[in-house]
């Protein structure tokens, strides 16, 4: 849960996580894997991480999210194995698609967003739309390091 808190406070205030973070929590938590079930729990650890790393990456790759989150994403993973990983990105998703809306809403673009949420959902598995991806000069995008946190810790409390 540290890493989480750190990462989300670092993602607030320069919408960046630091890969040293990132790098060593993933280590960390297959030393502790191993330490703690062999050679079955780096099997479940690296499963973790595959899996939070995989579902951001698709995300990643349609140019919605930062390489920061898959990353973060991963570790998390990584710390709390798929079962309790499948709570977690549930919670955050609706973290962030509440976070989404409530910034949208206060700035004054809601219908804006809600369009290119729909364009982007809709193009999946096709060529994107550059003008829809985070690299896009007019993006606008939130730190998603608080959701991904917000999931975490909800998966924990819900155990």
């Amino acid at each position: 849960m540290l890493t989480v808190s750190i990462a989300a406070v670092a993602d607030l205030r320069s919408r960046r996580i630091p890969n040293w973070l990132v790098g060593s929590s993933l280590l960390g938590a297959f030393v502790t894997a191993v330490a703690t079930d062999g050679a079955g729990g780096l099997g479940r650890s690296v499963a973790g991480a595959a899996l939070g790393g995989a579902i951001l990456g698709v995300l990643y790759l349609m140019g919605g999210m930062g390489m920061g989150d898959v990353k973060l994403c991963a570790a998390v993973g990584a710390w709390i194995g798929i079962t309790q990983l499948m709570m977690a990105l549930v919670v955050m998703g609706v973290a962030g698609g509440v976070m989404a809306l409530a910034y949208a809403a206060w700035g004054g673009f809601l219908k804006q967003t809600l369009g290119g949420a729909g364009a982007l959902v809709c193009s999946f598995g096709r060529r994107r739309n550059a003008a829809l991806t985070l690299d896009s000069p007019g993006a606008r995008s939130i730190p998603y390091a608080p959701a991904i946190a917000i999931g975490t810790i909800f998966s924990f409390l819900a155990r």
